[in-house]
C-alpha cells in the first residue's frame, strides 16, 4: 500500500499543530454539567405546566368542583374548532368545560438585539464558575487557607431571543363558570410561566373576547384570548455539530512555578545612614536643641521717627540674641476706625466742627446755601421738599401714588395706567359729556316711559322701576307665574293618559297655551315633546302619546307626571 506524501513543515505547524490547543482537550464523559438546549417543545410545555399545575382552572357544576382540561390542538383539530365553534368527543358529544390552545407564530425579539455571528461557532457566551469539583474539594482547611488548586469554568452560548404567539379558546356552560376562569387566568398575566428548576418565560395577555351561542338544544359560553410569550431557543441539534457545543469547559493551571527570586534587605542601607558622622568643626557649636547660632559682622538698629512709637528704640541687632520691636502710632488706622485730624485743607472743601461727609455716593449732612441755586440737569430729591415761595413749572408729573399732567391748554390728565384708582370726596360738578370705555355719556335721564331712546343717556333707578311696573297687566303676570304639577288618574288606552286638571288660558295679546308649556315624565323619565299632544275636555286633561315615535306603550302601573300651566 502506497504511503501518502507528508505535508511541508510550515504547513504542518500552521494547520495541524498551530491551531490545536491541548489545554482545551478534556474528557467530558464523567462531567455532570451537560450541554444546554431549549426547544419549541420546552416553550409549549411551560404553558401547559403553568395552566395545569399553577393556574389549575376549575369550575363548579352541580355543586361539585370540576377540573377543566387543557389541550394543545393540532392544526386539523383547530380547523374543525374554527369551523364549528366548539369541540366534541368521539361520541359527538360537547366537551364542556375545556381549554384549547395552539401556537400561531413566532418572530425575533427586536428589543434584545443580539447576534451570534456564526450559528455553528457562536462568539457570545455567558461564563460561570463551578465552585467545587473532584480536583477542588471542599474542606475546612482549604476554606481557611484559601487553597484553590484549580478553578473550573463553563461558557454557555447565548440563545436566540424569540417572541411566540398563542391563541386560546375557553368553553363553558354558564357565564358564572367563564367569569371564574377568566379572573384566574388574567391574574397570572405578566408572570414567568414554566416548571420549577427549569427555564421560565415571561407572558402577557392582550385581551379577552366573549361570545355566547344559544341554540334550540345547547347553550355555549366561549371566550378567546391571545398570549404573547418572550422566550429563547438553543436548538438541541447544535450540540451534535463537530465544533464547539453550547457548554464549553475550561480549567485553570493547577500549579504556578517561579524559578528565580530576588531578595534585598533594607537594613544595611538604614545602618549606614544612622552611622553617618557630622562635620568636625561644626560639632562644638551645636547646642542640645540642634540650633547653630550666627553672629553678624555689621549690626543694624531701628530708630523711631515723627509720630512713630518704637519699643527698644535704638537697640542694635547682631544675631547673637533676639530683639523684638513694636511699631505704633497714636491712633488706630483701619477701614472701620474713626481717624481724627486737627484740620484738613483742600482746594475744593473746607470742613469745620459740623458733621459733613463727602464721598462717591454724595453729601451726607445738612447743607445750607446762601444765594441762588441753578442746575442745568435733573434734580432728584429723596426726602420731602418744602417751598416757601412760588413754584413755577411747565408740567407736573406725579408717579407711584397717582399720575396726573397739567397741560398749558387747560386740560388735565389723571392716571397713567388702567389700574389707577381716583377718589373724590364731596360734590363734583361737570359741564358737557364724559366718555367711558369709548362710550360717550352726555345725560342722566329720569324718563319713566323711556321714550327718548337716547344712546348717550343713563337712566335713574326711579325711571327703570316705573317702566318695569308698567309692563303687563295683573292678569298677564298671574298667567306667567302659573306652574303646577298633576298626576295622571287613569289610562284611556295604551297611548292616552287622563288628568283631572284644567289648562290655564292665556290672556288676550299673549300666545295661547300649547304642549310646549308643559313637561311630562313617565316613571321619573322625561318624555319627548315631538311625540306628545294635549287636549282639554271639560275638567279632564288628556295626554296623547305617539307610541311608534316614543318607542313604548302606556301601562296601568306607570306613574305619569305633568308640570306646567294649570289653573290650580
Amino acid at each position: 500500500m502506497a504511503k501518502s506524501k507528508p505535508l511541508p513543515r510550515k504547513w504542518r505547524s500552521s494547520t495541524t499543530r498551530g491551531n490545536l490547543n491541548r489545554a482545551r482537550q478534556y474528557k467530558r464523559d464523567t462531567d455532570n454539567v451537560k450541554d444546554v438546549s431549549i426547544t419549541l417543545m420546552d416553550l409549549d410545555s411551560a404553558i401547559m405546566y403553568y395552566f395545569t399545575e399553577v393556574i389549575k382552572p376549575t369550575v363548579v357544576d352541580n355543586g361539585e368542583s370540576v377540573k377543566v382540561p387543557i389541550m394543545y390542538a393540532s392544526p386539523e383539530r383547530w380547523y374543525a374548532i374554527q369551523k364549528t365553534g366548539f369541540m366534541r368527543d368521539k361520541k359527538r358529544q360537547l366537551i364542556l368545560p375545556v381549554i384549547a390552545f395552539r401556537r400561531t407564530g413566532m418572530s425575533k425579539d427586536e428589543t434584545i438585539p443580539l447576534d451570534t455571528f456564526d450559528p455553528e461557532e457562536p462568539q457570545l457566551y455567558w461564563q460561570f464558575e463551578r465552585k467545587y469539583t473532584n480536583a477542588n474539594r471542599y474542606d475546612n482547611f482549604a476554606v481557611q487557607q484559601g487553597l484553590i488548586p484549580q478553578r473550573e469554568y463553563y461558557n454557555v452560548a447565548v440563545p436566540d431571543f424569540m417572541v411566540l404567539n398563542y391563541d386560546f379558546i375557553i368553553w363553558t356552560t354558564y357565564i358564572e363558570q367563564m367569569n371564574k376562569l377568566v379572573e384566574r387566568i388574567n391574574w397570572s398575566e405578566g408572570a414567568y410561566w414554566g416548571e420549577p428548576g427549569k427555564m421560565k418565560f415571561r407572558t402577557s395577555i392582550d385581551s379577552f373576547t366573549d361570545s355566547t351561542e344559544v341554540s334550540e338544544r345547547e347553550r355555549i359560553v366561549r371566550t378567546e384570548f391571545s398570549v404573547t410569550l418572550k422566550g429563547y431557543l438553543i436548538p438541541e441539534a447544535f450540540n451534535e455539530l463537530s465544533g464547539p457545543h453550547t457548554m464549553q469547559k475550561h480549567l485553570t493551571p493547577k500549579t504556578l512555578v517561579i524559578k528565580d527570586e530576588t531578595d534585598v534587605s533594607i537594613n544595611p542601607l538604614m545602618d549606614r545612614l544612622e552611622g553617618a558622622e557630622l562635620f568636625p568643626d561644626a560639632q562644638s557649636g551645636i547646642s542640645q536643641d540642634r540650633v547653630q547660632p550666627v553672629t553678624l559682622g555689621h549690626t543694624f538698629a531701628l530708630t523711631a521717627g515723627t509720630g512713630i512709637t518704637l519699643t527698644n528704640d535704638g537697640d542694635t541687632f547682631n544675631g547673637s540674641t533676639a530683639v523684638s520691636h513694636t511699631i505704633s502710632i497714636p491712633q488706630a488706622v483701619g477701614t472701620d476706625a474713626n481717624v481724627q485730624f486737627n484740620s484738613v485743607t483742600g482746594s475744593l472743601l473746607v470742613g469745620s466742627t459740623n458733621t459733613l461727609t463727602l464721598d462717591n455716593n454724595g453729601i451726607t449732612g445738612d447743607v445750607g446755601i446762601t444765594g441762588s441755586l441753578s442746575t442745568t440737569s435733573d434734580l432728584s430729591v429723596t426726602g420731602n421738599t418744602t417751598i416757601a415761595g412760588t413754584l413755577t413749572a411747565q408740567e407736573f408729573h406725579t408717579e407711584y401714588v397717582s399720575g396726573s399732567i397739567l397741560l398749558t391748554s387747560g386740560s388735565t390728565q389723571f392716571g397713567d395706567t388702567l389700574d389707577d384708582t381716583h377718589y373724590f370726596t364731596g360734590s363734583m360738578y361737570t359741564t358737557g359729556s364724559f366718555t367711558l370705555n369709548q362710550y360717550e355719556v352726555d345725560e342722566i335721564s329720569n324718563d319713566t316711559s323711556l321714550t327718548d331712546e337716547s344712546a348717550t343717556a343713563l337712566v335713574t333707578e326711579n325711571a327703570v322701576k316705573a317702566y318695569v311696573d308698567g309692563l303687563g297687566s295683573a292678569e298677564e303676570q298671574t298667567y306667567l307665574r302659573k306652574q303646577y304639577v298633576k298626576l295622571s288618574t287613569t289610562l284611556v288606552n295604551a297611548s292616552t293618559a287622563s288628568f283631572t286638571a284644567v289648562t290655564a288660558s292665556a290672556p288676550d295679546g299673549m300666545t295661547g297655551t300649547t304642549e310646549h308649556d308643559f313637561l311630562f315624565f313617565i316613571n321619573g323619565q322625561y318624555m319627548e315633546h315631538d311625540a306628545l299632544t294635549i287636549q282639554q275636555a271639560g275638567s279632564s286633561f288628556y295626554l296623547a302619546v305617539d307610541t311608534g315615535s316614543i318607542g313604548y306603550e302606556l301601562e296601568s302601573d306607570d306613574e305619569i307626571l305633568a308640570w306646567g300651566k294649570f289653573n290650580s
